[in-house]
């Protein structure tokens, strides 16, 4: 989460809700998010977490019908939207099938079981439902690189006594919005929506890299050892994805658009 939004976090609880519904997560994110589900027919949607329903707002305005769900509602800052509370850790208060579409931004990397949160989203969808998911890209060039340098990523830094005091404190003891604790890849993403019955149907970046090209002879690099590995090995271990610019030349975040083909485990 932006340090922006933890801000707000803080002092819309010294001073009230606000007016209007601020992301928490950075605007290109939305933007991506509502850019996917604009060129899809009208339906229900989930979004959770909501957080102050930015982008509920927007989907709304879009033409769909939306429901809500947050560990923490009371930070929700829409009127008459219905806003559930529910945790992605545990099963969320709503009957099977009841959507047509789910998004979740700034989620997955803030719980401790993602994989029950997919069970979750493919109980909740309908058939050929889908579902819009984000995470941090601790797979582009930029952050496999500070992984090398530092052991570390941008989104995942170690996280002290210290630094997990802070961070409740500058979230009002919201410890789970403000803390990244699941850094997960788009190989670990992909294992999860397949297993509970996903198809990958697109995958998007917030933004480009603003230096990417600083990186050009490292990537031509990477692509090079990727076309001399066997054709076979390249399908059984996604490496096209992984050297797409999506992933490779992608920004901080990793926005993937899957729809339910099955419900059951599928692996």
């Amino acid at each position: 989460m932006p340090a922006t939004a933890i801000s707000q976090l803080a002092s819309q609880d010294a001073a009230g809700s606000g007016p209007r519904a601020e992301p928490l997560a950075h605007q290109a994110i939305h933007d991506r998010v509502v850019e996917a589900l604009e060129k899809l027919p009208r339906g229900v949607l989930l979004d959770v977490p909501a957080g102050h329903g930015a982008l509920a707002e927007r989907l709304i305005a879009a033409g769909f019908e939306v429901r809500c769900c947050d560990l923490y509602p009371e930070i929700f800052r829409l009127t008459g939207v219905e806003i559930r509370q529910g945790d992605l850790n545990r099963s969320l208060p709503f009957d099977d099938h009841s959507f047509d579409y789910v998004t979740c931004v700034e989620g997955l990397e803030h719980i401790e079981n993602p994989q029950q949160a997919m069970r979750e989203f493919a109980r909740l969808l309908r058939p050929d439902g889908h579902l819009i998911v984000s995470v941090p890209n601790i797979l582009n060039i930029e952050e496999r690189l500070k992984w090398l340098i530092y052991g570390y990523t941008s989104h995942f830094k170690p996280i002290t006594r210290e630094q997990a005091a802070r961070l409740r404190s500058e979230s009002g003891s919201r410890e789970e919005i403000a803390a990244h604790v699941n850094p997960i890849g788009y190989s670990e993403l992909r294992y999860v929506l397949e297993k509970y019955g996903f198809e990958i149907v697109g995958v998007h970046r917030d933004k480009p890299k603003a230096h990417a090209w600083l990186y050009w002879p490292v990537v031509a690099m990477i692509r090079l050892i990727a076309k001399l590995v066997p054709e076979r090995k390249r399908a059984e271990r996604w490496t096209q994805e992984l050297v797409s610019d999506e992933v490779l030349l992608g920004g901080n975040t990793l926005i993937v658009d899957a729809i339910l083909r099955k419900t059951g485990e599928a692996i």
